[in-house]
Formats: C-alpha cells, structure tokens, sequence
C-alpha cells in the first residue's frame, strides 16, 4: 500500500507538472527556449480606450500585456504606448503620427510579423480605416478595443487582445489590409462599423459579413477583400502635418443649406453629405451644394441608411457645377459617410483632382 501511494504521488506530481495556460511540457527546457524564440514577434502599440480604462487609472500597455495568459504560446509580445486616451481625443496630426510611426517600425524590424493596436470602439472604424489607407505594409496591422472596462463584471479586454495577437502573428492575415477584432470576428476595416452603443457584437460589416474568425484551435479566413489598401495605397502621410477639414453633413426632413455654407465659409475644403435613400437631400441644402462647388470645395454625396452604394457620375440636376480638372461632385459608392470623409481628406491632402477623388472612391 506503501508503494501504490507513493507511486500514485508521482504520478500526480507529474500531472500537474504543466506549462502556464495548461498546456504540458513537452520537451526540455532548452527546447522550450528554442520554440520560444521562434514564435512569431508582434507588437503591440496601445492609444487607450475603454480597453484600458479602469476605475481610477488606465492601463498601461504593459500592463496590457499582462492581462493575457497564455500569449507566450503563441507570440514573442513587445508592448508600446503611443497615447492612452479615448479614441474621440486623439486628433488628426495624431494619426498621421501613428500611421508614420507604424509604417517605420515595419521598416526597421523586418522580423516583426504584426502589429497590435488598441483603440476606443467609438471612433474606432475611423481610425481603422485611416490606417487602412496609409499603412503601406502588407504585414498585419489588428486594431482591439473593449465595450467594457477592466473594472466591470465581464470584461472582454483581454480575450480581444489575445484574439488580436493571434491575428497578427498569422501568416493568412497578410496581404489582407487593415482588420478589426473584437467579439472572435475579423472584419475589413473598410466595411465594418460600430452598430450597437452597448452590445460586445456591436463591430459588424453588415451585408458583407465577417472576413473570419478566432477558434481555439486556429485563426480561420472565409473571404478577402479586393478593394486597395495597405502595401498598395497611393497616400504617403510621411509630409504631412494635418489634414484639410471635411465636414459631414446629415440629411433629414426639411434641412437648412446653411449649414453646408457655414462649413465652407469655416475652411472646409471637403463637405460629405450623409443623403436620405440613394441621394436625396432635402429643403435648401441644394442651395448650400452650390454654394460650396461654386468655392471650389468638393461635395462627396453618401447615404446615411448604413448600406447600398451611390453611384459615380450621378447629379441631383443636368447643370451641377463643373471645373477644369474634373468634378467637384463625387460618389462615395459604398463607403459610410464617416469612412468618405477620411478618404476625401486624404485625396485632398494629395492635391487630386475631382476626377481622380472619384476614382479613388472606386477603387478604395
């Protein structure tokens, strides 16, 4: 009987001789530390958020790192903290600032397989489609956030992030432009957006529909997106020290152009007008159209219905406005309005012509 326990003992004692994470030794420690260094290296580069934003302080991007067990099974984790702010305070030169430092850490580390960054979900798609245009890198670029912070019941930081690092650190991901994970879901940057102010399911690409998911056992893809981004984008950001204002402007029962006029009369070099239906504006704001094509500032038309595409050459009426180098009327396709107004800053800043905007609604 003596024996039998003893034996038993050992026996236990190996059982639980396990890895953190539980996953069983399976070799050396030597060994161990050869799989180590070959996982894939990612970094995470964290702007704050809800996702950091516990009762009395916010998380550090370390101490992000942290929160998730088990990430040493699947990626070497170097953390940075570029900012640590809700996503609605990050300013314009601070994308710009993002996009340059993104695009020169891929530069300068050749062995990093992907980039992590952490955002507020309420300005998150913007920011994720921004990124999509000037990150020009056909590496990973994930962008995590949480709808709940680190001090409430449920919170699901941490497995957004860890979904996130395995997204990034999966060699499939490459070449597919910007993503966003939350919730186990991948979408495109260019079709998702925020559907629910309260929901962990609120990221959703509505009629186009996830890119993949995260199982436990493996990152799977179901699709690709064919629109241009990342490594094949024509926006270089590296001058740049903002961008030209573009206002969007929402369409509802009986609507006054005045304030189309006011952006315009304000600086806006760009006005999107969130349309009803397929186009439709209403009281005066086709007065203030004009008004702004005559000042030479772009009108890019979108619908605010969440999907459906506008299409290129359209005009409220025969005589809308022309100039020499193209159309001050452009299409958004079926780009959301929030989503126009970034890719028309960014054809403004590259000093395009209105033919050449429409094209890059075409095509991005």
């Amino acid at each position: 009987m003596k024996h039998y326990l003893a034996a038993l003992g050992l026996v236990l004692l190996q059982a639980t001789a396990v890895l953190p994470g539980g996953q069983a030794p399976t070799a050396p420690a030597a060994d161990v530390g050869k799989d180590v260094a070959t996982l894939p290296k990612v970094r995470l580069i964290a702007t704050g958020g809800t996702i950091s934003n516990r009762t009395g302080s916010r998380l550090t991007a370390d101490e992000l790192l942290q929160s998730m067990p088990g990430l040493d099974r699947y990626v070497r984790a170097e953390a940075e903290q570029f900012a640590n702010v809700a996503s609605s305070e990050l300013s314009i030169p601070q994308w710009l600032d993002l996009a340059r430092r993104i695009n020169a850490v891929f530069s300068r580390e050749p062995d990093l397989a992907g980039i992590v960054v952490t955002s507020g979900t309420d300005t998150l798609e913007e920011m994720a489609y921004f990124l999509n245009l000037t990150v020009r890198s056909d590496k990973p670029v994930v962008i995590v956030g949480s709808m709940r912070n680190p001090s409430t019941l449920g919170y699901e930081g941490a497995a957004n992030l860890l979904d996130g690092f395995r997204v990034a650190a999966e060699p499939s991901a490459r070449g597919k432009g910007v993503l966003v994970v939350l919730n186990d879901d991948i979408n495109a940057a260019r079709d998702v957006t925020k559907t629910d102010a309260r929901r962990l399911d609120t990221f959703q690409s509505r009629d186009y529909g996830v890119l993949g998911v995260v199982d436990s056992d493996r990152v799977v893809f179901h699709r690709a997106g064919v629109k241009r981004h990342t490594a094949a984008t024509e926006f270089d950001v590296s001058p740049l020290k903002d961008l030209p204002r573009v206002d969007v402007i929402l369409v509802y029962q009986g609507a006054s152009g005045d304030l189309i006029k006011a952006a315009v009369d304000q600086g806006a070099r760009g006005i999107v007008i969130a349309s009803a239906g397929a186009g439709a504006t209403s009281g005066t704001q086709r007065d203030g159209i004009q008004y702004a094509v005559s000042k030479g500032v772009f009108v890019v038309t979108s619908t605010r219905t969440g999907s459906g595409r506008i299409a290129a050459g359209r005009r409220e009426r025969q005589d809308d406005d022309e100039r020499g180098d193209g159309s001050l009327r452009i299409a958004a396709e079926d780009l959301a309005p929030l989503k126009a107004r970034v890719l028309l800053m960014l054809g403004i800043a590259a000093k395009a012509d209105g033919a050449a905007i429409q094209r890059m609604f075409m095509e991005y």
